[in-house]
């Protein structure tokens, strides 16, 4: 069974509802959590007409405050660990589900007793459909660039909002706070590198490239952000200097 954590801040109007119906009726085994990081709009109504649906498989986690996305997640994880759901799969994806649903299940199938960490990758390729603004893209590049020279490993897209644990590898990647509200994508490597090592990581996990991939308006990363994200980079390596 898979756990899909869709973070959650102020989607009252970008949340498909439909989407999320779909897919439930569709996928037996796999469920989702919903975490409202301190959404004050009207988020949490809508998240609670997909629970009053499916509420067997749907949960509802609401924090009190804005905490970031970094946080939405682990407190989702949390959640799943604190109520024994026990699933195999803890997934992640964003609420205006640039990555679909299906998607993200389709990717899932990749884990197995060797392979326990999938990435999407947005690698543009002739046979998929990948759709970003040159401003995401170009500054995607220069993030991943600097990642892979920091890391020492090659990693085409640390960003993307399609990430795949099995559940014993999220519950240690996700057991502390992180440095970063929305840096932590790239905190992910470096944590379980510093857990295992660059060897162990290359072998058990897959980046593997999306077959579809849409930008959508509305992201709550503000432009001045970019230039505290070389602090946010300083921050990380000296955390784990010791990453080998």
């Amino acid at each position: 069974m898979m756990i899909i954590i869709i973070p959650c801040y102020l989607e009252y109007n970008r949340i498909d509802k439909v989407a999320f119906f779909q897919f439930l009726k569709k996928e037996k085994d796999v469920s989702i959590v919903f975490s409202d990081d301190g959404s004050t709009d009207n988020t949490i109504f809508v998240l609670n007409e997909i629970k009053a649906k499916f509420n067997d498989r749907v949960h509802v986690c609401v924090s009190d405050r804005n905490s970031g996305k970094a946080e939405a997640i682990r407190t989702a994880v949390s959640y799943i660990k604190y109520e024994k759901l026990n699933p195999s799969k803890i997934a992640y994806l964003d609420a205006d589900l640039s990555v679909s649903l299906e998607e993200c299940n389709a990717l899932s199938s990749n884990l197995n007793r060797k392979i326990h960490f999938v990435f999407g990758s947005r690698i543009s390729k002739v046979d998929n459909s990948i759709s970003r603004s040159s401003f995401r893209h170009y500054s995607g590049r220069m993030v991943a660039t600097i990642i892979a020279n920091i890391l020492d490993v090659s990693i085409y897209d640390t960003q993307c909002g399609c990430k795949i644990f099995n559940s014993d590898l999220a519950f240690k990647v996700f057991e502390e706070p992180f440095i970063s509200a929305w840096l932590f994508d790239v905190e992910i490597f470096f944590r379980i590198i510093d857990l295992y090592s660059k060897t162990e990581l290359k072998q058990f996990a897959r980046e593997i490239p999306l077959k579809s991939w849409v930008d959508i308006d509305g992201s709550k990363v503000k432009l001045t952000y970019f230039f505290r994200m070389f602090y946010e980079f300083y921050l990380i390596k000296k955390q784990y200097h010791g990453v080998h």
